[in-house]
């Protein structure tokens, strides 16, 4: 969906008014969740880069690996996926409590250097600091 959220293509309302309550929508802009009536809500989830980048960036500098690979995406994927709990997937919720970001930025780097050690990419480590 287009950025900003005025450029919007389809607003979360417009989603769950004719798609239904039993969608799973998300969008690159932010939105509310949708009062769908009696005590519902459409949970607008938002597709954002922040949850993986940061963890993914941190790992393949802590491994000095040069190449970020297709298992070390999806080393830092099931680590995300693996935060969620059950009530949240139920619910139609993509992405755990941002409060969670730390320790899931940090859990993220430690399964991207995992990744890089398993497929011999680890170098070493990266120069941090000035």
């Amino acid at each position: 969906m287009s950025n900003p959220t005025q450029n919007a293509e389809c607003t979360p309302a417009d989603a769950f008014n004719y798609a239904g309550e039993n969608i799973i929508f998300a969008s690159g802009s932010p939105f509310e969740n949708v009062d769908l009536g009696n005590g519902k809500a459409g949970y607008v989830n938002q597709a954002n880069n922040m949850y993986l980048f940061p963890g993914i960036g941190l790992g393949a500098l802590l491994a000095g690996a040069r190449l970020i690979t297709d298992d070390m995406l999806l080393a830092a994927a099931e680590c995300l996926a693996s935060y969620m709990t059950d009530e949240e997937i139920r619910r139609g919720i993509l992405y755990p409590s941002i409060a969670s970001i730390r320790e899931i930025t940090a859990e993220v780097g430690a399964a991207v250097v995992r990744e890089a050690v398993a497929e011999e990419l680890a170098e070493g480590h990266g120069e941090v600091g000035p």
